[in-house]
């Protein structure tokens, strides 16, 4: 029950480190991203590369998407000119992972202490710097204790029962990234999660890929959520991102004991094969749809515009 407990405040840890990160980046450079965003996308290889950035920036494919959406319904983007946006959040939000491959853990604490003092000076450049300093010190002292806590929650009778029943049906693994990054809230925690526990040797990389590959899926909900209360445009820009990934993990999912092989190819380290996996997912789904991005607009026109 202690390591259930641990285990919780942990993943409450990592979230509350990604909200500082993406808050101090955001207030760092937020209003540019909204001007990037509105008046930067007159063409799909743009809004790609911009939406690379935008996502790289504030550190949330679901906040640029939430951004995109607010645009969109509000008439300063389009929906065919957002296709573009869609597609870069998608490889954006993947360099959280491969950055917290670098063993980093070490510099976890001075991080914190400047943080701490940088959010006493009184300027708000500089908070937010400190903000910043303190995510990324929480989300690195999450990871350390994902680490070190996988051992001792693999030897209770529950968990070992839950992860064979994963490792041996990519699908549940799949089904349980969904849900766990719609719980969440974050693709990018669900990885560090995942990279923990393949760190500490308690979960075979295959079983990895297939959870990240539904934390795809779940990152959507947020998007989704969102278009809700949005025009019919934003709905269709939610759309799209579903559609994006739900189509492009099916595309993967039948492949993934290959894309364990490629990621043992790449590195000697499961964490680090596991963020490799992830870029190479997202920027060959999105460099696939990039060519096609005015008809795969109308695929989402056709079926969701009826």
């Amino acid at each position: 029950m202690i390591q259930f407990l641990l285990f919780a405040l942990l993943v409450g840890l990592f979230v509350f480190g990604m909200y500082l990160l993406r808050t101090g980046l955001y207030h760092l450079s937020g209003e540019r991203v909204n001007k990037w965003l509105a008046s930067l996308t007159n063409s799909t290889w743009k809004g790609f590369l911009l939406g690379i950035l935008a996502t790289a920036i504030v550190q949330s494919s679901s906040a640029v998407m939430i951004l995109t959406i607010g645009l969109v319904s509000a008439g300063m983007l389009t929906f065919p000119r957002s296709i573009g946006i869609i597609l870069g959040t998608n490889v954006g939000t993947t360099f959280t992972a491969e950055l917290l491959a670098f063993d980093m853990e070490n510099y976890a604490i001075p991080m914190a202490l400047a943080g701490a003092m940088l959010g006493w000076i009184n300027r708000p450049a500089i908070r937010n710097l400190g903000l910043v300093l303190l995510g990324m010190s929480a989300i690195l002292g999450a990871m350390w204790g994902f680490e070190r806590l996988a051992a001792p929650l693999k030897n209770m009778e529950l968990v070992r029962a839950l992860l064979l029943s994963l490792e041996h049906n990519t699908l549940y693994a799949l089904l349980a990234g969904i849900m766990l990054t719609a719980l969440i809230q974050s693709s990018t925690a669900t990885t560090g999660i995942m990279m923990g526990f393949l760190s500490a040797g308690t979960m075979p990389l295959h079983t990895g890929i297939a959870i990240i590959l539904g934390a795809n899926i779940g990152t959507c909900v947020d998007a989704l959520v969102a278009s809700f209360v949005s025009g019919r445009e934003g709905r269709l820009a939610a759309y799209a991102h579903m559609w994006l990934n739900v189509l492009g993990v099916a595309l993967f999912y039948p492949f993934i004991d290959l894309l364990a092989e490629l990621g043992e190819r790449l590195s000697a380290r499961p964490d680090t094969q596991l963020a490799h996996v992830s870029v190479i997912f997202n920027v060959v789904v999105s460099l696939l749809v990039l060519p096609f991005a005015d008809a795969f607009g109308k695929l989402i026109l056709n079926i969701h515009d009826r």
